[in-house]
């Protein structure tokens, strides 16, 4: 799942170290996509960097329940045929996109049927405290903390999730993430006919969207 839809399972909470944890995975890996680290198999002291391990563990199961799916699986493979014939000729993998792009529309849907609010996200973010980030961040074994802080910095600036509330900029999105593994991935042309594809499919998942998060809320619970 993307980062609004790992935020839905804890938009009530208070603390911003958790929220933080339910997205660091994801964050991490698109500030140094070489950096690994294993924070669930690791003890921490109380306070910021337990909150912060809590919510690390808490993104990795809702991300196992969600890919194990049969949303995750059904809704994943409609998209890949629906995109493959929009980006022939494309280097990027229609089963790439199909993962991707479902997730991009969740995020989309939370936003533009009043779900949750990236505003409540990014203040959650900005109320943690760069010395309890890195302070984690060192005692999971990451080299450079400081090069990770300076890409959170930018990342809460931009607040380039509002955009997600915008059809088109799911596309956009989704281009952007296909730049990172390929060169050039898409013509204006496939451009126009992912976006119009992706758009479509989202009018088919908006109905019952909200069912495979009341899944695995349930199953969150158990």
């Amino acid at each position: 799942m993307n980062f609004l839809s790992h935020y839905y399972f804890d938009r009530h909470t208070s603390n911003c170290y958790h929220v933080l944890g339910t997205v660091l995975p994801d964050l991490i890996k698109n500030a140094d996509k070489t950096t690994t680290i294993h924070p669930e198999k690791l003890s921490y002291p109380a306070g910021a960097a337990q909150h912060i391990r809590n919510g690390w563990h808490k993104h990795l199961e809702v991300d196992r329940h969600f890919h194990n799916s049969d949303f995750f699986k059904t809704h994943s493979h409609q998209l890949k045929l629906v995109l493959r014939p929009a980006i022939e000729g494309s280097p990027a993998k229609p089963f790439f996109l199909g993962h991707i792009a479902l997730e991009l529309i969740l995020d989309n849907l939370l936003l533009t049927t009043g779900q949750l609010t990236a505003d409540g996200f990014y203040e959650h973010l900005g109320s943690c405290e760069h010395e309890a980030i890195t302070d984690f961040l060192g005692r999971s074994g990451m080299s450079n903390p400081t090069a990770f802080i300076q890409f959170f910095e930018k990342f809460k600036h931009n607040q380039y999730l509002h955009t997600y509330a915008k059809d088109g900029q799911v596309a956009y999105a989704l281009k952007r993430i296909c730049m990172r593994i390929w060169n050039n991935p898409f013509t204006p042309l496939q451009e126009e006919k992912m976006n119009e594809a992706i758009i479509n499919y989202r009018e088919t998942l908006k109905p019952g969207f909200m069912n495979i998060f009341e899944e695995i809320s349930i199953l969150l619970a158990k």
